[in-house]
C-alpha cells in the first residue's frame, strides 16, 4: 500500500526521518504515509563522530598572568584598622624641638666692623605659625661657615645687631646676603633680668578627610543559570561567580591604590559646572602625597638603580636627621629588587653587611617568619632593611606602565618604618600607617557588600525592581594616616 503525506509548508521537515514530525500536524492533501528515503536525511559514522562528537574541554581555569592581586602592602607593613565617627580624622604630631632662624639680608656697616645688622630673624614651624624672634643675648651659629654670633641689641622688631662671639671684627664674608642660623642658646651677665619672650613647644595639627570608593557587578537572570566548562571551585561551573569574584578583587585593589595615591583637592572653584562639582570633593591624603609633602624623596633611581652601599649610606644619613627608627620595610619594583640582590651578593663577600639575629625585630626576631612573608633582610649603619617586591610597581597595566626612564614620575619603591609612633598629645602608640574607616553603633563602612535584584538568584527588592538582573554592590569609606611622614622614604625615577 502506497502512503502519501503532504508536509506543513511552514517547515522543511528538519532532520526527522518522517517529514512533518513535531511540526504541529498534517496540512491538507491525502494522507498516504510513506518512508522518506532521501539520503540527505542520513549521515555516515565518520561525519557523526567528527562533527557531532562531545568536545574535550579542560575544566581548569589557567591563570595566564599569575596572581594579579596587588593588595597586602598596607597589612604587611603593620598598618592597622581603626574605626572613626566623623568625616575626617584629626591627629597631632610633634614639631622639631630645635629650629633654624632664616635671615633675608645682612649689612656690615663700613664705620663699625664690630657688628652687623641682620634683617629677618624669625623661624617658622611646620604648621606655618611663626615662633619667637631672636632675643638679646641669644647665641647663634652661621651654618655656612660655623662662625658664632651674639645678639647685641634689637634694632627693631625684625632686625637685630649681632657681633662675633669671639670678639673679632665682623668680616664682609662672615654673613652672606641670606642664610640660616642655628640657635645654640644664650648668655647673660650677672644680675640681669629674665629674657623677654618665652619658649612654646611645637604641635602640628593634621586633618585627613575620608573618601568613598564604590564598585558594582551585574549578571542577568539567564546568565546566572548558564553552566560552563570551567570549574570555579567546589564543582561549581556557573561563570557569573567568577565575574563576581573578579569584581570584588578589583574593588579591593582599587581601594588600596586610592589610599596610596589619593590627594587632597585644593577646593578651587572652576568656571565649568562639571568641574565645580568635582571641586567639591575633599579628596584625601594618600601615602605618596604625604611622603612627597613631608617625607624623604630619593630621585634618579630610574636611570641608575642601587649599585653600591653608598646609595644606602646617603639615605641613612637623611634618616638620622629625622630621628628614624632602626628597622624598615622596603617595597620595590623588580628592577631595584634585583639590583639590591646583586649588591648584597657582593657586600656579603666583603663584610659590608651583617646578618644578626636581632635584625628581625619586626618578625618576632624570627628569620623564618621574614622569609615566609617574602622578605629578605640585611643591616647597614645600625639600620635593618627588610626588602620585598611590590606587584603594584611591576604590573604593566598599573604603575609598571610608567616607563622607568621617566624622570621624577616613575615609582621605584618605598621605605616604611616598622615601629610604633607615639602620639604627643595622648601618649598612645600606633603603627606608622593607620587605615581608618567610618563606623558607629555596629554599622561599619569598612567593606560593605550587598546584592539587589528583580528576583534573580532570589534577590527581590526595590534596588533593581522590574529588572531581570542581580547587582552586586561594593562600598568603602576609608582613609590612610601616615604618621611621622618625615621618616618615610619614596623611591622615584
Amino acid at each position: 500500500m502506497a502512503i502519501s503525506i503532504t508536509p506543513n509548508p511552514n517547515t522543511d521537515g528538519g532532520a526527522d526521518l518522517i517529514a512533518g514530525a513535531g511540526n504541529g500536524g498534517f496540512v491538507g492533501g491525502s494522507v498516504t504515509p510513506s518512508l522518506v528515503t532521501d539520503p540527505s536525511k542520513y549521515t555516515d559514522i565518520g561525519t557523526l563522530i567528527g562533527q557531532y562528537a562531545k568536545p574535550d574541554v579542560r575544566e581548569q581555569l589557567i591563570k595566564t598572568y599569575g596572581d594579579q592581586g596587588i593588595t597586602g602592602f598596607l597589612k604587611l607593613t603593620g598598618a592597622i584598622n581603626a574605626a572613626a565617627t566623623q568625616d575626617e580624622v584629626t591627629y597631632f604630631e610633634e614639631a622639631r624641638r630645635h629650629k633654624k632662624f632664616t635671615w633675608t639680608s645682612a649689612d656690615t656697616p663700613a664705620s663699625d666692623t664690630t657688628g652687623a645688622t641682620v634683617a629677618g630673624n624669625e623661624y617658622t614651624t611646620l604648621n606655618g605659625g611663626t615662633q619667637r624672634e631672636l632675643r638679646k643675648n641669644d647665641v647663634v651659629m652661621n651654618i655656612a661657615n660655623g662662625i658664632r654670633f651674639i645678639v647685641v641689641d634689637k634694632a627693631s622688631d625684625d632686625d637685630c645687631l649681632m657681633s662675633r662671639l669671639d670678639g673679632a671684627a665682623v668680616g664682609a664674608t662672615d654673613l652672606d646676603a641670606s642664610g640660616e642660623f642655628i640657635l645654640l642658646g644664650n648668655i647673660h651677665p650677672q644680675g640681669s633680668n629674665q629674657p623677654s619672650g618665652h619658649f612654646e613647644p611645637g604641635l602640628v595639627r593634621r586633618v585627613n578627610p575620608f573618601m568613598i570608593v564604590k564598585e558594582r557587578y551585574q549578571v542577568n537572570g539567564s546568565a546566572a543559570t548558564n553552566v560552563g566548562y570551567v570549574n570555579l571551585g567546589n564543582g561549581d561551573y556557573r561563570w557569573y561567580l567568577k565575574g563576581e569574584q573578579e569584581a570584588r578583587a578589583r574593588f579591593e585593589d582599587e581601594r588600596e591604590m586610592m589610599m596610596l595615591f589619593a590627594e587632597i583637592l585644593d577646593g578651587a572653584q572652576e568656571s565649568d559646572v562639571k568641574l565645580r562639582e568635582a571641586a567639591k570633593l575633599p579628596g584625601s591624603e594618600g601615602y605618596f602625597a604625604a611622603v612627597a609633602d613631608r617625607g624623604i624623596t630619593v630621585s634618579g633611581l630610574a636611570a641608575t638603580p642601587f649599585s653600591s652601599m653608598s646609595d644606602f649610606d646617603d639615605i641613612i644619613k637623611e634618616l638620622d636627621k629625622e630621628g628614624a627608627p632602626g628597622e624598615y620595610a622596603m617595597y620595590l619594583n623588580r628592577r631595584q629588587d634585583l639590583a639590591i640582590d646583586d649588591l648584597l651578593a657582593t657586600g656579603i663577600a666583603t663584610a659590608t653587611t651583617a646578618g644578626l639575629a636581632g635584625q628581625f625585630g619586626a618578625f618576632n626576631n624570627s628569620p623564618d617568619m621574614a622569609v615566609n612573608l617574602g622578605f629578605k633582610s640585611f643591616t647597614r649603619g645600625g639600620y635593618t632593611f627588610h626588602k620585598h617586591d611590590w606587584k603594584l610597581l611591576n604590573d604593566p597595566n598599573l604603575l609598571g606602565a610608567i616607563t622607568s626612564t621617566t624622570s621624577g614620575v616613575s615609582y621605584e619603591g618605598a621605605m616604611i618604618p616598622m615601629t610604633q609612633v607615639v602620639d604627643p598629645r595622648s601618649g598612645a602608640k600606633a603603627p606608622a600607617l593607620e587605615m581608618n574607616y567610618k563606623a558607629a553603633n555596629g554599622y561599619s563602612r569598612e567593606m560593605e557588600h550587598w546584592v539587589t535584584g528583580g528576583g534573580v538568584l532570589g534577590f527581590n527588592n526595590n534596588g533593581d525592581e522590574g529588572k531581570d538582573v542581580a547587582t552586586f554592590h561594593y562600598r568603602s569609606e576609608i582613609n590612610l594616616i601616615t604618621r611621622a611622614a618625615n621618616q618615610h622614604v619614596a623611591l622615584k625615577g
